[in-house]
């Protein structure tokens, strides 16, 4: 296992949708084992594909923080079967180190996937799960958490990030 790099926000791969997966191999089980060590190191419960510089729509997420085993998933391909209700909480993204704002998504999700074998499974999200994997298949479509916000709020962001920048601290 190694560490990746996780990119960050400005970098254009987090705005391309990804490509789907099609071979089920020793390497994307290797990027898979990768991704979770660095979700892991980064103290994240989610990290998709993109966001370490892999243009694939594929995440792994652990709402446990780790403490779980059971709640380690892979989902490969996602697809947004469907979602109801409403919640509305801060979210943070390891793409964008440090900031957290509240957003609005869904209270439940149900999502279709591939596990690192090709198998097609459901997986049904409530909260901080349905929360997560809304953010990290967003990340698969090319959309960053901060398109989900108002534009006030998004400008307020930027200018941040710029601030950050010139300190050498976003880079």
């Amino acid at each position: 296992m190694a560490l990746l790099e996780i990119v960050k926000y400005g970098d254009p791969v987090l705005d391309t949708p990804g490509e789907v997966v099609t071979e089920f191999d020793e390497s994307l089980k290797k990027l898979v084992g990768d991704m979770f060590e660095t979700m892991y190191e980064a103290r994240g419960v989610g990290l998709a594909a993109p966001q370490v510089g892999v243009s694939k729509r594929l995440f792994v997420m652990d709402c446990s923080g780790g403490h779980d085993p059971s709640a380690r998933v892979a989902l490969v391909n996602p697809v947004v079967l469907n979602v109801e209700g409403d919640q509305t909480g801060d979210e943070g993204c390891l793409s964008f180190p440090g900031i957290f704002f509240a957003v609005k998504r869904s209270l439940r999700a149900v999502v279709r996937a591939q596990d690192v074998r090709g198998e097609e499974f459901e997986f049904d999200g409530l909260e901080l799960e349905a929360r997560c994997m809304l953010h990290e298949t967003d990340h698969c479509d090319g959309i960053v958490f901060l398109d989900r916000t108002t534009a006030l709020k998004r400008e307020m962001v930027r200018r941040k990030i710029r601030r950050l920048e010139k300190q050498g601290r976003w880079v």
